[in-house]
């Protein structure tokens, strides 16, 4: 693999033979940055408690630590996250390097850190055809046919 694949953050995989990519998309930057704060509120919290448990008096610092770690931890993926690229095609999702996601095999998609987060269940949903195109007779297309376990569960 030559040094320029390695660092890649654009789908590295060769499409199949009749395939097309559909849409490529980005990851949304106030997304990351919401996701940031939300980390940083509960490290900076995290941080407090654990300090406040053992005992120490300046447990306030905690709350210190935990923002600088997340504020560090953002810049530093940053510059590498927000480039990223994902491709759907009419067969697959292509992530970054040679991350790939047969439509079929998608249950549910979540958002994480800006980006889509890879299914954690995989099952083909009723209402989305094999392509991730909408079947007319079952409702909803990719976004809104698709469903998440935890409500699957209610």
């Amino acid at each position: 693999m030559s040094e320029g694949l390695i660092h890649s953050m654009t789908p590295t995989t060769p499409l199949e033979a009749g395939e097309r990519v559909i849409h490529s998309f980005h990851p949304d930057s106030s997304a990351y940055r919401r996701d940031h704060a939300w980390l940083a509120a509960g490290a900076m919290a995290l941080g407090m408690a654990i300090l406040w448990a053992i005992g120490n008096p300046h447990a306030w610092t905690g709350a210190v630590g935990g923002l600088a770690a997340i504020a560090v931890r953002g810049f530093y993926v940053a510059s590498d996250e927000l480039k990223a690229r994902w491709d759907l095609t009419d067969r697959r999702l292509l992530g970054p390097q040679t991350r790939v996601v047969r439509l079929s095999e998608i249950r549910s998609v979540r958002g994480q850190d800006a980006g889509p987060q890879g299914p954690t269940h995989v099952r083909q949903d009723r209402d989305v055809g094999p392509c991730g195109d909408r079947r007319p007779d079952r409702g909803h297309g990719l976004g809104g046919g698709m469903t998440s376990a935890k409500a699957e569960r209610k």
